[in-house]
């Protein structure tokens, strides 16, 4: 565990490979404190990480638990976990070579509602990927970021789902590096019957390492949440 950046006003903690209770009781913990402190202004907290052993989440989203096509017995034999979540969206898979990102944000400090903050999540994905040559994009029908061609969202990259409580963010985003997408053949990822590709079938051998794209998103984090909170400053300034 270390910090790979701070600012004021939030600071991005590496956690390394975690497993998933324990990585959600942390989350769990920082949200009260970030919402008990928010008078005080308590820093806002970025967790990176990769899900190690890896886990199938299951949300509470009604068929959403039919989108696993694998057995208990079977994702066992694969070392997979099964567990059940309460952010939004569907089913989906962690492991190992996929970045994760759990954003504790005060979304009243940064001045973003539901939908906003969800673009602001696909947007880090965006310019994470792009120094790689790689072209995300979104799916008005599907949240997310995409990899495809003319304009055409055709294999899925990056996964998001959230949790919000009292104006505060849980969970977040999931970026495909390059975990083994032979995974995702026993689950319907997200609920919907559409290609998972990641940075390493993208890219081949120009695939960067994690720990690359792990500090292009920290960067990332401190640079954006900084930008929003000076100008939610100066509109209040000026109002």
């Amino acid at each position: 565990m270390g910090e790979l950046a701070r600012t004021p006003h939030l600071t991005v903690v590496d956690l390394g490979r975690m497993r998933y209770g324990e990585a959600l009781a942390l989350q769990r913990e920082t949200h009260e404190r970030l919402v008990e402190g928010r008078a005080a202004r308590v820093p806002m907290t970025v967790f990176l990480l990769e899900h190690d052993p890896p886990v199938v989440t299951v949300t509470r989203r009604q068929g959403a638990a039919g989108h696993v096509l694998a057995s208990d017995e079977l994702l066992a034999r694969h070392g997979i976990e099964r567990v059940d979540t309460d952010r939004g969206g569907d089913v989906t898979y962690h492991g190992p070579g996929q970045l994760v990102a759990y954003p504790i944000l005060d979304l009243e400090r940064l001045g973003l509602k539901v939908h906003p903050y969800v673009r602001f999540l696909e947007q880090c994905v965006i310019e994470a990927i792009a120094p790689d040559g790689l072209v995300g994009m979104r799916d008005a029908s599907a949240t997310g970021v995409w990899i495809g061609r003319e304009g055409v969202a055709e294999r899925k990259i990056a996964a998001i789902g959230v949790r919000l409580s009292r104006f505060a963010s849980m969970h977040g985003f999931a970026l495909n590096v390059r975990p083994d997408l032979s995974h995702f053949e026993l689950i319907v990822p997200c609920g919907l019957q559409r290609p998972v590709t990641s940075m390493h079938r993208e890219l081949g051998d120009r695939a960067p390492a994690i720990e690359a794209v792990k500090r292009r998103v920290a960067d990332w984090f401190a640079r954006e949440t900084a930008r929003l909170i000076e100008a939610r400053a100066a509109d209040t300034l000026g109002a």
